[in-house]
């Protein structure tokens, strides 16, 4: 890990945003890269006056947004049949995707920016999305919403801890913890309100009466 985190450092740093874009691009898509072994780094060159934390945290953003459009037009296109034929190639196999498509039919369109806050889910959120055929302006904004609060978590936590990797996993995993909480509260609130929006439509049909 040591390495490899060091290794990745002296790529962003070489690259530069574009290294931040591609990096994210790929781990918003169906490459196993983390997203945690990416952002810290470049929080911690932030931290050093080699780039502007903002513009790490948009650049960041950007790219996990390009790999989600990646999977969405993917799903979109070529269907759910190709999709589990050649998905098992990029480790997506049928019993994964189950798990995400009725984690978005379930929660519906909000599941593209809670998604994005998850671990595995938010590599394929994308997907089922596609498939669907979302519109292109709740897609857009739900996933850059839910990418950019966890690149900015991410970042900020390089930024603040530098270079060392044993606490920059042990506070990314901390802030996966509050992130699923916040995950499943939100999820809760979503679900009353449209049940209770449900219940209203009935209490205000015609021709009912108590």
């Amino acid at each position: 890990m040591h390495e490899l985190i060091t290794r990745l450092v002296e790529t962003i740093g070489a690259m530069g945003y574009p290294g931040i874009f591609l990096l994210m691009a790929m781990e918003s898509s169906v490459i196993p890269i983390p997203s945690e072994v990416v952002m810290p780094p470049a929080g911690y060159l932030a931290q050093q006056g080699v780039m502007n934390i903002w513009a790490a945290i948009f650049w960041g953003s950007m790219g996990s947004l390009v790999g989600a459009y990646a999977n969405y037009f993917a799903a979109h296109y070529l269907g759910r049949p190709l999709i589990l034929k050649y998905g098992r190639y990029v480790w997506i196999t049928e019993e994964k995707f189950a798990k995400v498509e009725t984690f978005f039919h379930r929660h519906g369109e909000i599941s593209t920016f809670i998604g994005r806050l998850l671990p595995v889910v938010r590599h394929l959120i994308s997907l089922p999305a596609g498939l669907a055929g979302m519109n292109h302006l709740k897609f857009t904004l739900y996933t850059i919403l839910g990418a950019g609060i966890w690149v900015s978590i991410l970042t900020w936590i390089g930024y603040i801890i530098g270079q060392n990797q044993e606490l920059i996993l042990k506070y990314s995993h901390q802030a996966l913890l509050g992130v699923v909480i916040f995950c499943a509260i939100l999820i809760a609130v979503y679900v009353r309100r449209q049940r209770m929006k449900f219940h209203g439509k009935e209490q205000s049909a015609p021709g009912r009466s108590d």
